[in-house]
């Protein structure tokens, strides 16, 4: 009878290698599904409640705490009825002219965006929707990497299946930055003309969607040729203007 075959050294490292590198693969995914969960629960939560902060405005927060530690934030929630209609019009004509139409890209804007930076050979436009700012602001960096983009890109499929285009608008409005430690429509109506939300003019909202790419530049410049330019454009713009 001849002996029994004994396994080599080498054949037996193989494999535990390769069972190991599966092991770490599944448990990747498994880590990259619950990130993607937590994200979903998030917005699932947020169709009926209010986001308290985001990750943008915890980020500033943090930033003007190292010169403050005293420093905090101005933010005051509204709801969609309590927003001009004025605003919510001039923030669509400035943003997302086909917000109610896409479903998260505006693959038009994208491509006309992606000349643009051709042309100028440096990233002067980005072409995101609503949306797609959303996602970033409430829980992303700023840091332009493939991965952010790709996780921007999931996140704003969420957002589109889980919340009416009036939920997200009302979201972003109450989140973005419109000044120095200013975020939301309520704070920032009140920050520059004393205001309520409701009661702004169409000049007035035109100004403030102006100011929504350099937010805090355009507070301390409130009269630069750039800023007032862009006003008259979105006055023009505004009667076309789809409101959810």
């Amino acid at each position: 009878m001849s002996a029994a075959k004994v396994p080599r050294p080498s054949a037996h490292r193989s494999g535990w290698l390769s069972r190991w590198l599966l092991r770490l693969v599944l448990f990747l995914l498994a880590g990259i599904l619950l990130y993607q969960v937590w994200f979903l629960l998030h917005i699932v939560y947020w169709r009926t409640h209010n986001p308290v902060s985001s990750a943008f405005m915890e980020n500033r927060l943090a930033v003007l705490r190292q010169q403050n530690p005293d420093a905090g934030l101005r933010h005051q929630w509204v709801t969609y009825a309590q927003i001009s209609d004025h605003l919510k019009r001039a923030v669509i004509a400035s943003e997302d002219g086909r917000f109610l139409q896409h479903q998260g890209f505006d693959f038009d804007a994208i491509q006309t965006a992606w000349k643009k930076n051709l042309k100028q050979r440096k990233w002067a436009a980005g072409g995101s929707t609503i949306s797609q700012q959303l996602a970033k602001n409430l829980f992303l960096s700023d840091k332009k990497t493939l991965w952010r983009k790709l996780q921007e890109a999931i996140i704003t499929l969420m957002l589109e299946k889980l919340l009416s285009k009036q939920r997200i608008l009302e979201i972003y409005l109450n989140v973005i930055e419109w000044g120095e430690g200013v975020f939301g429509a309520g704070a920032a109506a009140q920050h520059y003309f004393g205001i309520p939300a409701a009661s702004l003019t169409t000049r007035q909202a035109a100004w403030l969607a102006s100011m929504i790419p350099n937010p805090r530049y355009y507070d301390a410049h409130r009269n630069a040729p750039k800023l007032l330019g862009k006003t008259r454009i979105i006055l023009a713009r505004m009667p076309a203007a789809k409101v959810p």
